[in-house]
């Protein structure tokens, strides 16, 4: 029974390490893409925020003052305002999600 003492079975302790030097390596390969792509900072965030407020504000308003001259000038009520405002915020919606797949492709 000599063959069953647990203090005689050979240590198997390979496996352990190479997970331990797998993870180290992960480890140090994430600090290094950190250190060559750092994360924005919170004034770049907030910058990021404003373009794509204003990317969807102006078209809109743009619409909407167009739309209301052209109502003005044909007394058509707010047949126009309404058309153009709904045109002009598709329009800075759609801007601003192309904007931002944009932002996000240079990030990665």
């Amino acid at each position: 029974m000599a063959g069953l003492d647990p203090l005689d079975a050979p240590e198997d302790g390979r496996g352990a390490e190479d997970r331990m030097a797998a993870a180290a390596r992960q480890a140090a390969d994430r600090a290094r893409r950190g250190r060559e792509n750092p994360e924005p900072s919170l004034g770049a965030r907030l910058g990021q925020m404003g373009i794509l407020g204003w990317t969807i504000v102006v078209p809109t308003l743009a619409g909407l003052v167009v739309g209301r001259w052209l109502d003005g000038a044909f007394h058509t009520g707010i047949m126009f305002a309404a058309a153009l405002l709904m045109l002009g915020a598709a329009f800075g919606l759609w801007s601003a999600w192309r904007w931002m797949h944009g932002a996000v492709g240079k990030d990665e």
